[in-house]
């Protein structure tokens, strides 16, 4: 694992600067940088190019999503991302399809992924506190933990034969943040993968 993306999928909002994010992926740059890494970024407050994105993802081993979760998913910027440049992707760049075809109808919706060996880690900042996963007491989640919420990005990824690493997670960052010990943590999470 040489190469890393970084994607900041953050929209602005009043209410949410960007500025958690923003320090997420400068903390990761600053880890993975001083253990030779190469890195490379993308933001959804910048413009960006749809060729440069698809040959930035086959150019990393390791993709990292700084996700704020918002409306228990990603910002509305970064799914218009993934709707230009992974549709751009399809036709052999990315994956070959959906991996079926007329001739092999033995092969499989979801097989036709091209970047096996990449993998891909979500980075998850909360509004929502920690009790509120794994739990069935709680009534919102109903049990379901993080990466359930974020089971339609995982298969994202598998569409294209990517890999998960696991995924990290900051909570309740508006009403009762911890940010100091949720930088500790991230740290120990990347040093750990990488």
């Amino acid at each position: 694992m040489a190469n890393v993306l970084i994607i900041n999928t953050h929209e602005y909002y009043p209410f949410s600067e960007g500025k958690l994010s923003k320090s997420m992926v400068s903390k990761a740059k600053d880890i993975l940088s001083a253990k030779d890494y190469s890195i490379k970024t993308t933001s959804m407050q910048d413009d960006y190019d749809i060729e440069d994105e698809i040959n930035k993802h086959l150019w990393a081993d390791v993709i990292i999503l700084q996700i704020p979760v918002n409306w228990m998913g990603v910002s509305w910027s970064f799914k218009k991302y993934m709707d230009y440049v992974y549709s751009a992707g399809m036709q052999g760049k990315l994956c070959d399809g959906d991996g079926r075809t007329r001739e092999d109808p033995s092969k499989q919706y979801g097989s036709g992924g091209l970047l096996q060996g990449t993998k891909y880690m979500l980075s998850l900042t909360f509004n929502a506190p920690k009790e509120a996963f794994d739990d069935p007491e709680q009534l919102f989640f109903a049990g379901k933990g993080v990466d359930d919420l974020f089971w339609p990005m995982h298969l994202n990824f598998k569409f294209f034969s990517m890999q998960p690493l696991p995924t990290f997670s900051c909570f309740d960052v508006f009403k009762n943040p911890d940010i100091e010990n949720d930088f500790i943590r991230f740290e120990q999470h990347l040093n750990q993968i990488f």
